[in-house]
């Protein structure tokens, strides 16, 4: 990362929020579109069909740019969704024609694809899962976000596949003491 002097005061910006999110792709409102930047706009270019282009950067360069119409947001996000990412929406706070400097901006929503409220998800079940386990057995709670549907289990780990399989969450997660000690 280029040092902070360096860099164009939105892309500060930017990387702030990014900071704040790094493992979701970042929507990024500027005026009538979303950008994304950096490895965000390799990714959603890929995804969503779109051009890669390069944004100017001051002294760090150029950055990687890929964007849409905001009023697109309905169509694109459903994708990046359906292919398994956490998308963080940043919009702008304030009107970019009083701000003073550069206009504040905040994630206003995360998307995930257990937490997802498009129509499309809504014509199957969106289990969202939260399993917690020691070396015998396990807890698994989980919900369907859009009908609010809700179940738990506990039992012996040797059939947590099984529920897993039955149950098909679309995203589960973990205490985060214990992510990464157990092999679930």
């Amino acid at each position: 990362m280029s040092k902070a002097g360096s860099i164009t005061p939105l892309m500060l910006q930017y990387r702030k929020v990014k900071d704040r999110y790094p493992d979701a792709i970042v929507l990024f409102r500027m005026g009538d579109f979303y950008e994304t930047f950096e490895d965000d706009a390799k990714i959603a270019s890929s995804v969503l069909s779109l051009t890669l282009t390069r944004r100017a950067n001051g002294a760090a360069s150029e950055v990687p740019l890929a964007g849409f119409p905001h009023h697109a947001i309905n169509q694109y996000l459903p994708k990046l969704v359906k292919a398994g990412y956490r998308v963080a929406v940043c919009e702008q706070l304030e009107d970019p024609r009083l701000a003073k400097g550069i206009v504040k901006r905040d994630i206003v929503d995360v998307v995930t694809p257990g937490v997802n409220f498009s129509s499309e998800s809504a014509k199957t079940n969106n289990y969202f899962a939260a399993l917690i386990s020691d070396e015998r057995e396990f807890g698994l709670s989980f919900c369907d976000a859009t009908t609010g549907e809700f179940h738990f289990a506990q039992a012996g780990l040797d059939q947590l596949e099984t529920y897993l399989l039955k149950v098909e969450p679309l995203e589960i997660v973990l205490p985060r003491d214990n992510a990464g000690e157990n092999e679930v």
